[in-house]
């Protein structure tokens, strides 16, 4: 670009209730997968940077874990993650789910945005499934609350209602160079995303059975001479009895694991990739300093 004094470039913080629709919203500006999604709440632990452009305006998205109230150490350094995520931005979505609402994490969350000074703009997701009336009520009720500079009413899945979202907050951005190549979409390393992309594929596969204390531990990433590269991950889990579970009978569960996220990487990385599993019991992984290093979260007290 050579009018450099016209490029723009800011940091948008994304936050909202577990569950609301944050890292989609974050897929869909970006225009594409830079943050796993789950029907389950609280899939983001990390800060994961996806950077969006529009009208020589960069945006770094800051997809923050779903704000919500923090019993053990894992869930603190997620919530941590998030509000650091929140700070210094130019822009601070709130993404809040007009169906479910979650009301008792929506709240306090509201409180603590009223006296933040960042331009606050509220982003009613899921207009897909949600009738019109209640969702105006509900714009209503929640701009009485906090100063937010505009409402949007978007479908994070569809897309309706984002390329609208996208052009404003391109405009919001304040001047200056861009922060990352044009054709950088993440600052998440590959390690780290071939990570996540199989802890995606573990909440997709196994539904309800798998609780929240399991982690992927990338261990090993290899380019090979042919032009593939050769991933070894580490699935966590806390007791013997979720074993089988990831396993499956006679280990078909964790190939079919294996399988859907080797497809999906190789997609997303542009060449062949060989993926290994295999699985560990660890009980105390979640007071593992270590671990929280490679998912990407800072070690809280």
């Amino acid at each position: 670009m050579s009018e450099t004094d016209k490029e723009r470039c800011g940091v948008v913080a994304v936050i909202g209730a577990p569950n609301a629709g944050k890292s989609t919203l974050v897929n869909q500006l970006v225009g594409q997968k830079v943050a796993i999604t789950s029907p389950k709440a609280q899939t983001t632990r990390a800060r994961l940077l996806g950077i969006a452009l529009h009208d020589k305006a960069q945006m770094i998205l800051v997809d923050t874990p779903g704000i919500f109230a923090p019993k053990r150490r894992l869930d603190r350094a997620m919530v941590s993650a998030a509000w650091e995520g929140a700070v210094a931005a130019d822009a601070v979505l709130l993404v809040v789910d007009p169906v479910k609402q979650r009301r008792h994490e929506l709240m306090p969350l509201l409180e603590q945005l009223k006296d933040r000074k960042e331009r606050k703009i509220l982003v009613l997701n899921k207009v897909d499934v949600s009738k019109k009336e209640p969702l105006l009520e509900l714009a209503q009720e929640l701009t009485a609350e906090v100063d937010f500079a505009e409402v949007y009413f978007v479908s994070a899945l569809t897309g309706d209602g984002v390329p609208e979202l996208k052009a404003n907050l391109a405009r919001l951005m304040p001047e200056g160079p861009w922060h990352y190549p044009e054709d950088q979409v993440s600052d998440a390393s590959e390690r780290l995303l071939a990570a996540e992309v199989t802890r995606e594929q573990l909440y997709a596969q196994l539904h309800d059975e798998l609780p929240y204390d399991a982690a992927v531990r990338p261990e090993s990433y290899t380019q090979r001479p042919d032009g593939s590269v050769e991933i070894r991950q580490q699935i966590v889990i806390a007791r013997d009895s979720q074993k089988p579970i990831v396993l499956g009978k006679r280990g078909q569960r964790i190939k079919e694991i294996g399988e859907a996220a080797r497809k999906e990487l190789a997609e997303l990385l542009g060449q062949k990739v060989h993926l290994f599993l295999h699985v560990k019991v660890d009980e105390k992984w979640a007071e593992n300093r270590e671990i929280y290093e490679e998912i990407g979260l800072d070690w809280v007290k």
